[in-house]
């Protein structure tokens, strides 16, 4: 197994953000773009479609996007049973065809991740980006939250989180998890108890989320893995001090060269094949066709999104137009098989940076906007510099 000191990393810088709700803020440069739900108001198609062309203009590799609970249109079953009003025979969003039909607006763009609880593993392979990867788990689901989407019971909460795969490296959900960047108005903590027990077994580098607008922030959180079930599932949380006042950015750096590198690393095992191989279906050369999970040259037969081309290609792999290629499993599947252990033991996984990355200020006051939140943070490289020439 890899040593921690053996293992290449790169800086990656994320940009998160939560709860637009119809605005198209300019967004800070970055490698990565995350969303974590509530891009609309009500998920009319008319929303939708403005968010869509704001994230597909947004100029990053990899645009990682889930709902919330105001998309409310991407849940069939709530856009089934509750777009014709109570004693009215006219539609609640009536330039809406279907719920597939908005989803795809999403699930059909070839510069955006879409994930409703389910995983992808995303490469970043634009020729002057860091060429790193990660694995990114998604979700929309909100605790019982009235009459909106994506609502899920107590009761089925820990089968909900259950399904985030182990080697999962950035959570995003829409809901945050219970004590942590979760207080509403009144001081009330709102997040998922159930989310922060998966949390904790799963130990993320990055758990993204929003929802709660009053509790936009950051928490570094270091866990309790000695005796968790005799008391805190934590042995201590960091509270972030936003530097962003005025036009500085409000930035988020763990980074080795920052001084206060994050306490975990990505659990994916290193990949050594060149983007190359994967554009033109030649073999790796690196002895890795069998590692479970891999996006394998058998599988890509389409041209590199390099060549300005972006869409689906075979095998669950697709290229973004930003430069990434994005590789998708089953639901809570994970690329670390029996056979090929990941780079780090699970006990290098101590940290976890919880990000409410709400844009919207707290609804009961006049409308404020909160800046993105800027995260750099050491990624593993999957290809050298040789490779990616």
């Amino acid at each position: 197994m890899m040593t921690t000191a053996m293992r290449k990393t790169r800086k990656t810088r994320i940009v998160c953000i939560s709860d637009t709700h119809n605005q198209t803020p300019k967004l800070p440069q970055g490698d990565v773009l995350i969303h974590a739900g509530d891009m609309t108001k009500q998920g009319s198609r008319h929303e939708l479609e403005k968010t869509v062309r704001w994230l597909e203009a947004a100029d990053f590799e990899a645009k990682i996007v889930v709902a919330g609970n105001h998309d409310m249109t991407l849940d069939a079953p709530f856009f089934e049973q509750h777009n014709t009003r109570i004693g009215s025979s006219h539609p609640r969003w009536p330039d809406t065809r279907s719920s597939e039909d908005n989803k795809r607006l999403l699930a059909e763009s070839t510069s955006i991740t879409y994930l409703e609880n389910e995983a992808a593993t995303i490469y970043l392979n634009a020729k002057d980006g860091p060429h790193t990867c990660f694995k990114v788990y998604g979700s929309p689901n909100v605790p019982n939250n009235r009459d909106w989407g994506f609502a899920y019971k107590p009761g089925t909460a820990r089968k909900i989180w259950d399904a985030i795969p182990l080697d999962t490296d950035i959570a995003v959900t829409h809901t945050p998890p219970l004590g942590h960047c979760d207080k509403a108005v009144q001081d009330e903590r709102t997040g998922c108890e159930e989310l922060l027990h998966a949390l904790h077994r799963v130990r993320p580098m990055l758990s993204v989320f929003g929802h709660i607008h009053e509790a936009r922030g950051v928490e570094r959180v270091r866990w309790n893995l000695e005796s968790p079930g005799k008391g805190s599932l934590t042995d201590g949380v960091e509270v972030w001090q936003d530097p962003g006042m005025g036009k500085k950015q409000s930035m988020v750096d763990l980074t080795a060269r920052g001084r206060r590198p994050l306490d975990n690393h990505s659990r994916l095992t290193r990949q050594t094949y060149s983007p190359r191989h994967l554009a033109r279906g030649e073999p790796p050369g690196g002895g890795l066709s069998g590692l479970p999970g891999v996006i394998q040259p058998s599988q890509i037969n389409a041209t590199s999104s390099s060549e300005g081309v972006g869409g689906e290609v075979s095998g669950g792999a697709k290229f973004m137009l930003g430069g990434a290629i994005e590789h998708r499993q089953g639901v809570g599947a994970s690329e670390v098989g029996p056979e090929h252990k990941p780079d780090v033991d699970a006990d290098e996984r101590r940290e976890t940076v919880m990000i409410n990355a709400a844009f919207l200020g707290p609804h009961h006051l006049k409308t404020t906007f909160n800046k993105p939140i800027v995260v750099d943070v050491d990624l593993p490289v999957w290809v050298t510099e040789d490779d990616a020439g």
